[in-house]
């Protein structure tokens, strides 16, 4: 008996061992290939570090690497010749940065430059937190890790001569000076300047320091510059390899744009090499006491487990039952990728770099930096809201420093400077909607201050440009600006709103009118003859001529910023009220919007009418449309493959549309703190809430399926068990509940 009982028990122990945690479902190849412009390599959450395969430059693949669009990548999964290995990269961007401080292990004597000493690339294999590929040129097994701060690379060598490469002239970024030294036969100390995204203010360019370690002593090692001119260097010349000269010995120090190291070995038999880079954008001891204190006295399999261990952590919030393994690694794959930006950009000891003038700072918590929030301001930071509110509470915090140190909220912020990319000004959104939810462990008052000098400041307004006109006329004219003067008003009217409801919260009643008022100015722009918004000139006419299509993909227009009217106008979600009126009622409101998506205008790659499936929620007998088109719009654009995003992720964005969606719940109104709501893709979705901000431990979304069901539709929704008439329900009501179910039929 006892024999049975522990042959029983093996067993159960042995199936629980195999089952599958939610780490193991990340698919982090997802989002590599049409645009999506994220990358397979590891990186910690929310990581400073991340070890990208970089294979974008010297790609000997001319389609690739003429078209623009992928240079905001450093790796394209079409392309399978790399020229090293990147440690501090953006994910799912739009325009190029980083994707620097390249490492490269070769066999043979010393090449340095990199379309030919790049290599193919086999036997390709992507986990969270781990990397590996083969090099076919040189039999070069790669392996690579990452902690917060630290890159952490393993290569398997062939017997004889080998060499680590470190390539600073390499990038995605025009900006190229850098400098380099050797400081022993085991460690590589420099800098790399960056800091021209999407081309913008070169001359804000700002470094980023490294220490490199190796495992083994170099038998040799020195650096390489191009062109051939050296000064302050105790070296002996090794003769010229092509147009570079290489250096051999201690060198002071090399400085230039297109320069590097080197460490040369010759190994007796088949030998692994361990190299750990720390960063930082402080100084080079920094990135020394990173690498210290995240990686000294681990080994890489070490750091592996715990790196596998603290994403399984992170992913386990959500739990989900039910579906294919192909909607499981779809869903996790999603989560992980709202889990890469924002990201950490202060160092081990707190410090980081000021705003603008890069003074050094100290913060108790964690600043956080890569603030993409014209796209983030519509659903990944209410999943952090809901999901990780310590984190986004930190966020908030980090955006309140930028303001202390800028004078200003951030716009779209990276690593410390302000590049003012896109419109709007969305860090409002954000903050009252964090408030909005409960997290107010932050200083409300602050950000309300900061708020209002955005909102209403007429001269040096870098968040607002055309206030003038906006607060005058209720609308930017074409005259105003050259480009998007309809759908700029839209986003002024979004944040006016926010403001209006964090007034309201805080007692400011003159404030929650006039914000009020101001929030639905856009209605001065829509046009009866379309049914759409229009472009106004100065004088208050129409813009003729007028095609409201015209804009899509990407088409500059006057009106309207990456999208045209039929992608805009139904994106004033926070008076989808008023915009029924002004359509003449619910139904013809309900026909327009069908049609967005009948005349394929509906763009499920950009974020302004990412939330139009939801919005037929608001039309009583048309919330099957919703349900319909979220789980279309699933099938179609998210998929287990290099090609599962619908494009560029947006540092997240569409991958946090596919977390809710998938849930069956959505923030279809920034700032208003209500989920729509749809047929989730589980049978059974829990969420662990944060003890810290709320007083339930965890939210239960299930589904129940009657076995006659043929079209999918839901026939009811309960909360804790009670019928509820609504396809919406409040964050409040969510998170203090312990069960939301939807029955189909």
């Amino acid at each position: 008996m006892r024999l049975n009982l522990f042959l029983v028990f093996f067993f159960i122990t042995i199936v629980c061992s195999a089952q599958k945690k939610p780490v193991d479902y990340v698919n982090p190849f997802i989002g590599t290939s049409n645009f999506g412009t994220t990358n397979p390599g590891p990186i910690a959450v929310r990581g400073m570090a991340n070890v990208s395969p970089f294979n974008v430059a010297g790609s000997q693949n001319l389609a690739l690497e003429k078209d623009s669009r992928w240079w905001s990548t450093p790796y394209v999964n079409e392309n399978k010749f790399l020229t090293g290995f990147s440690h501090v990269n953006l994910s799912g961007v739009g325009c190029p940065e980083l994707g620097v401080i390249l490492a490269m292990p070769t066999t043979g004597e010393i090449v340095t430059n990199h379309e030919e000493y790049g290599s193919t690339y086999s036997d390709e294999i992507s986990k969270v937190g781990y990397y590996t590929s083969i090099l076919d040129k040189y039999n070069i097994k790669v392996e690579a890790t990452a902690t917060t701060r630290t890159g952490v690379s393993k290569y398997s060598f062939p017997a004889g001569k080998a060499n680590i490469l470190l390539n600073l002239g390499l990038g995605l970024t025009n900006e190229q000076g850098a400098q380099i030294k050797v400081v022993s036969p085991t460690e590589i100390e420099g800098i790399r300047s960056v800091g021209s995204f999407c081309y913008y203010k070169p001359e804000e360019a700002y470094p980023v320091y490294f220490v490199a370690k190796f495992s083994k002593p170099a038998k040799e090692f020195g650096t390489w510059k191009k062109p051939t001119t050296y000064e302050g260097l105790e070296s002996q010349w090794m003769g010229y390899n092509g147009k570079t000269r290489l250096m051999k010995g201690y060198t002071k120090e090399v400085v230039g744009d297109s320069i590097g190291a080197y460490m040369h070995y010759d190994f007796k038999e088949p030998t692994q090499v361990e190299m750990k880079i720390g960063v930082s954008y402080v100084s080079i001891e920094n990135a020394r006491e990173n690498l210290e204190k995240e990686t000294s006295s681990k080994t890489f399999d070490q750091i592996l487990v715990e790196a596998r261990n603290q994403w399984n952590q992170y992913l386990s919030r959500i739990e989900v039952e039910g579906g294919t393994e192909d909607d499981k690694t779809i869903f996790y794959t999603a989560l992980y990728h709202t889990l890469i930006h924002p990201n950490t950009l202060n160092d081990i000891n707190g410090e980081y770099p000021k705003m603008r003038t890069r003074q050094t700072l100290k913060t108790d918590g964690t600043r956080y930096t890569v603030f993409s929030l014209w796209d983030t301001y519509r659903n990944l930071h209410q999943l952090m809201s809901l999901v990780y509110p310590k984190q986004q509470s930190n966020m908030v915090k980090s955006m309140l420093q930028i303001y202390d140190e800028s004078g200003w909220l951030p716009k779209w912020e990276l690593n410390a400077t302000e590049t003012t990319t896109m419109v709007g000004d969305p860090a409002g959104i954000i903050i009252a909607d964090t408030y909005l939810k409960g997290i107010q462990d932050f200083n409300v008052e602050k950000a309300y201050e900061a708020m209002l000098k955005s909102a209403d400041q007429l001269d040096g307004n870098p968040l607002r440009p055309g206030i003038s006109d906006y607060i005058n006329k209720g609308y930017l004219t074409t005259k105003t600006t050259n480009s998007g003067s309809v759908s700029t008003t839209q986003e002024y009217n979004i944040t006016d709103f926010a403001i209006a409801q964090l007034a309201k919260a805080l007692g400011k009643k003159e404030d929650y009118k006039r914000f009020t008022k101001r929030s639905i100015s856009y209605r001065k722009l829509f046009d009866k003859e379309f049914n759409l918004l229009r472009p106004k000139n100065d004088d208050g006419s129409w813009l003729i001529p007028y095609n409201p299509e015209t804009g899509a993909n990407f088409v500059k227009n006057l009106g309207f910023i990456e999208g045209n009217a039929w992608q805009y106008t139904f994106m004033v979600s926070h008076d989808t009220k008023g915009l029924m009126k002004l359509m003449g009622g619910s139904k013809p409101f309900a026909n327009k919007l069908q049609q967005v998506f009948d005349k394929e205008q509906f763009d499920m790659a950009n974020e302004p009418d990412i939330a139009y499936p939801y919005l037929f929620n608001y039309v009583k007998g048309e919330e099957w449309r919703t349900q319909l088109k979220v789980t279309e719009l699933l099938k179609t654009y998210f998929k287990n493959a290099p090609d599962g995003l619908p494009g560029n992720d947006d540092t997240g964005t569409m991958s946090a549309w596919a977390v809710f969606s998938m849930m069956g719940i959505y923030p279809v109104s920034p700032a208003n703190p209500t989920y729509a709501l749809t047929i989730p893709v589980f049978d059974k979705v829990t969420i662990h809430l944060n003890p810290d901000y709320y007083s339930n431990s965890s939210i239960l979304i299930t589904r129940d399926v009657s076995q006659n069901s043929t079209q999918g539709k839901i026939s009811s929704i309960q909360l804790n068990g009670k019928k509820i008439k609504s396809y919406f329900v409040s964050h409040q009501k969510l998170t203090n509940s312990k069960r939301l179910n939807f029955s189909l039929h």
